[in-house]
């Protein structure tokens, strides 16, 4: 995407790039929590951000920077994700000289994006990552993930099916800004209408 379409200041996007490069390193695979998640994680939070108002520079580094422990939490390195990644936000933006309260803000947000647990979201910026960070998990790029998932941890369909109904068509009602709810709600639509051909397919209805 065209970063400049959002941001004009060259010297945030010339740390926007930076820390891009930076969150980059912490990711060795791809997967369902891969470095493409925290594009497209960004991606949203940068159009959805356009539309509230929010503080893009500090959303932007937020979103580059919320799941640089999920690595470490996946190998059983650190229990949360969130509180660890906070915490190397803020050594490295503090390494960079960047503002006190700004470093706060991004790592408000990145403490409190997971929807299953604290702390809640407080300011527009977290309230646009925590909805960003769902909206990944629904519609088509959703159904992709669970069954990839489902592939790295040899879970069968039907298994797939129930994560859709116990977690991924919660997910609509759980947006905390206009913008996301509008975004959910489509793709909410197509991931019921997928689950309702996959259960006939399996039927073998033709």
């Amino acid at each position: 995407m065209r970063l400049d379409k959002f941001i004009a200041d060259g010297n945030s996007l010339r740390l926007i790039e930076r820390t891009r490069e930076y969150a980059r390193h912490f990711f060795e695979r791809e997967g369902t929590h891969g470095f493409s998640h925290v594009e497209r994680v960004f991606n949203l939070c940068m159009h959805i951000g356009k539309e509230e108002g929010a503080d893009l520079e500090v959303l932007a580094l937020a979103a580059l920077l919320h799941d640089v422990a999920r690595p470490l939490e996946s190998a059983g390195r650190v229990e949360d994700h969130a509180l660890e990644g906070a915490r190397i936000a803020r050594q490295y933006l503090r390494s960079l000289g960047y503002g006190e309260d700004k470093i706060e803000a991004v790592a408000h947000a990145i403490e409190a994006h997971r929807f299953s647990r604290g702390p809640e979201p407080k300011t527009l910026e977290a309230k646009i990552l925590s909805d960003a960070d769902k909206l990944d998990a629904i519609g088509a790029i959703g159904v992709a993930r669970v069954f990839m998932y489902s592939g790295e941890h040899g879970r069968d369909i039907e298994a797939s099916l129930r994560h859709f109904e116990e977690k991924i068509l919660r997910l609509k009602d759980l947006m905390y800004t206009e913008t996301a709810r509008r975004i959910a709600e489509e793709r909410h639509a197509f991931t019921v209408q997928f689950i309702e051909r996959i259960r006939r397919e399996i039927e073998g209805e033709i």
